[in-house]
């Protein structure tokens, strides 16, 4: 195992790094400390070829390309305070109103306008006997972006020699307060030489939550059980997105109700080999096939992002859930411990 650190660009003056995480087995995974960003993740394929298989840039500045501003897909980010949608930017809580962004149509989107994953954060590294990794920390004020209470948040990455990269989440609230983190990475198991139709997914859910127009669950359950978005077994991509009439933005619900650690989707490529098992304690989990990436992005070396290009498996909290009666753990107490962990394990 090894960590390197180097400088990723200027952010306001202030130097942003990046760190490297490399395992024993070819694996490597740079994480960025603006928006606690995982920027790059190689991996070798069935023949032994290491090539990077997540959406992101090569420096900061990539990050602030118009065409990504404008798109705004939320590469490899750390989303929070609360992880997509919440209905009309507003919740209730103990009595009170709150008002957040409207920064997507009507809704509040991944926390607002300046949400965790435009942060810089705090970063220290560290070896342990389970690998080598980065403890990542912020300080969220009361009332930024409309959300009550101060919050100390952690988000620790850990690399292992088992090829799996370990995500922890902790935050710590004076207040009640929604909270719902997520990591955003885009993965294409094929390395970019094709689109993600060509994948294997399974999804170990048999339900999914309505979303309405303007794309905020409701609260309802639906039963997938025969339909084109049934992914219990694995099907290809390209089929389910065929029989749906378009790609996934589909909200399962995963049942774990006791906040187990489980699997919760595994998703192959044939073509190269390639495999992601997907396991957490969240309660759900967004399957998202970057249906709305524009085909302008692209790494600096060229590498072909855009509609298809990537596919997201985004574990947490319900969207929405602070408008969804009896939505479980949408809301940490004040004083509580908000944790939470996903695993992406690679095999090839």
């Amino acid at each position: 195992m090894s960590t390197t650190i180097s400088d990723f660009g200027l952010l306001n003056g202030e130097t942003v790094k990046e760190y490297t995480l490399k395992n024993a087995n070819g694996v490597e995974v740079k994480i960025t400390n603006y928006g606690a960003t995982v920027t790059t993740i190689k991996v070798p394929d069935s023949k032994g070829h290491i090539e990077n298989i997540a959406c992101g840039f090569d420096t900061l500045d990539g990050y602030f390309n118009k065409d990504y501003v404008d798109n705004a897909p939320y590469f490899g980010c750390t989303v929070g305070r609360y992880s997509s949608q919440i209905k009309d930017a507003k919740f209730s809580l103990n009595g009170k109103d709150y008002q957040l962004a409207n920064n997507c149509g009507p809704n509040n989107l991944h926390g607002g306008a300046v949400g965790f994953d435009k942060k810089v954060w705090s970063a220290e590294t560290f070896e342990n006997e389970k690998g080598s990794g980065i403890k990542m920390s912020l300080k969220s004020n009361s009332l930024e972006e409309g959300f009550p209470g101060n919050v100390d948040i952690e988000v620790t990455f850990t690399l292992t020699n088992n090829n799996e990269l370990n995500i922890d989440y902790l935050g710590t609230p004076d207040e009640d307060t929604p909270l719902s983190l997520t990591n955003h990475t885009y993965f294409n198991l094929n390395a970019f030489h094709s689109n993600v139709e060509c994948h294997l997914a399974q999804v170990n859910a048999n339900t999914k939550l309505e979303c309405d127009d303007t794309g905020a669950a409701t609260g309802n359950i639906i039963n997938v059980e025969g339909a084109a978005d049934d992914m219990r077994k694995p099907k290809r991509i390209g089929d389910a997105h065929e029989g749906m009439g378009d790609g996934f933005e589909n909200f399962y619900i995963l049942d774990n109700e006791k906040a187990d650690f489980i699997e919760s989707a595994k998703i192959t490529c044939p073509d190269s080999g390639r495999s992601l098992t997907v396991s957490t304690t969240e309660p759900c989990m967004l399957l998202y096939t970057g249906k709305y990436t524009s085909d302008a992005l692209k790494r600096e070396n060229g590498q072909q992002f855009g509609k298809y290009r990537g596919f997201c498996c985004e574990t947490h909290r319900y969207p929405n859930g602070p408008n969804i009666e009896n939505s479980p753990s949408s809301i940490t107490k004040a004083g509580e411990t908000f944790k939470s962990t996903t695993q992406f394990k690679f095999n090839w």
